[in-house]
């Protein structure tokens, strides 16, 4: 079975009990016939008598039994249940209570709300609301009346569509149906280290941030909108991402953000912003904390249709070998984004 991890970075993990690593392998001493979560808080062994295993069963397998004090399965059964709990979500016709939606994965509601939160970076009530948005802007595409889209969409009436989802489409219902006609873009190109940087934003927050990317692109991208350089307000948001770029050990603040994908890219790019700096994940981890352990491929998809580099930190994302995997600004600036982080 193949590692997540090489052998040097596992320790490193196991030894700095690294709770970012937990669920991603699991630590098994020879000596002990003992298995742990990385973060296991029981005293180091040495190295030479640890054993790193993909997960509980392949270690179950090698004879190894689990750890009484950090519970290691307890992790797996974590993931899978936050992503059941998607799947109810997107699969129900309503809203459902936290505390039922916690009840149907075998959690107590205050727990499995911090669980979820903790994987996806938004809540279960927030994740409904960024699906039905998805659902909405699609479905208004498609129809001719924005009534008929609101209904199709999953919502019950105008009103929650108006107050969920039209604030996260960046502009009016109507507007967003005829592909984004009457939005004003502000753009700026800046300087950094890493080459020129494009800073798109409408009045809502980032639309577009992308190395080598000029106004030509942006208009291309965004063909019905009203595209003009931008002034002070968007040359301050500007010298934030540039931060993000050049000293990424300081904190800049939540930026505003205008972006829109399916309800999967959205998970994805908010499971992205949750993982910390100098940290990484693999696609696999990525797709399982979005919801959908099994789209490994469409979570690297959706790395790739990210149009906000640096701040939704896609250059997090390895091969489960730890290979740099693929990067729409290029490896070299992904390898660097990465050396920087880790100081």
């Amino acid at each position: 079975m193949t590692q997540p991890f090489d052998p040097d970075a596992a320790w490193a993990a196991f030894d700095a009990r690294d709770r970012s690593a937990d669920g991603r392998f699991v630590v098994a001493v020879r000596t002990t016939r003992i298995y742990c979560k990385p973060s296991c808080p029981a005293r180091r062994p040495k190295r030479e008598n640890v054993e790193v295993l993909a997960d509980g069963a392949a270690a179950r397998a090698a004879g190894y039994r689990a750890c009484l004090r950090c519970r290691p399965d307890e992790v797996a059964r974590d993931v899978e249940a936050v992503a059941r709990a998607a799947r109810l979500i997107e699969g129900a016709a309503d809203a459902m209570p936290l505390a039922v939606l916690a009840d149907r994965v075998g959690y107590a509601p205050h727990h499995f709300q911090r669980l979820f939160t903790r994987a996806l970076g938004v809540s279960p009530a927030a994740y409904r609301r960024g699906l039905l948005a998805a659902r909405g802007a699609a479905a208004l595409v498609r129809e001719e009346s924005v009534t008929d889209a609101v209904y199709e969409a999953g919502y019950a009436g105008p009103s929650g569509f108006y107050a969920n989802a039209a604030p996260r489409l960046g502009m009016t219902p109507a507007r967003s149906r005829g592909g984004g006609a009457g939005v004003a873009i502000g753009w700026v190109v800046v300087d950094t280290t890493l080459g020129p940087l494009l800073v798109a934003a409408t009045e809502r927050g980032l639309c577009r941030v992308a190395f080598e990317d000029t106004p030509d692109e942006l208009a291309r991208r965004f063909p019905r909108a009203a595209i003009a350089p931008g002034g002070d307000e968007l040359a301050t948001l500007a010298a934030r991402v540039v931060a993000l770029v050049e000293r990424p050990s300081e904190t800049v603040g939540d930026l505003p953000l205008d972006v829109r994908g399916t309800a999967f890219q959205e998970a994805v790019w908010a499971a992205l912003k949750a993982i910390p700096p100098g940290e990484t994940r693999t696609y696999g981890e990525l797709a399982a904390a979005a919801g959908n352990p099994g789209a490994v491929r469409a979570a690297g998809s959706a790395c790739g249709a990210n149009p906000i580099a640096v701040v939704v930190p896609c250059h997090r994302v390895l091969r489960s070998g730890g290979g740099l995997g693929g990067y729409a600004w290029g490896l070299e600036r992904k390898r660097a984004l990465g050396e920087r982080e880790r100081g």
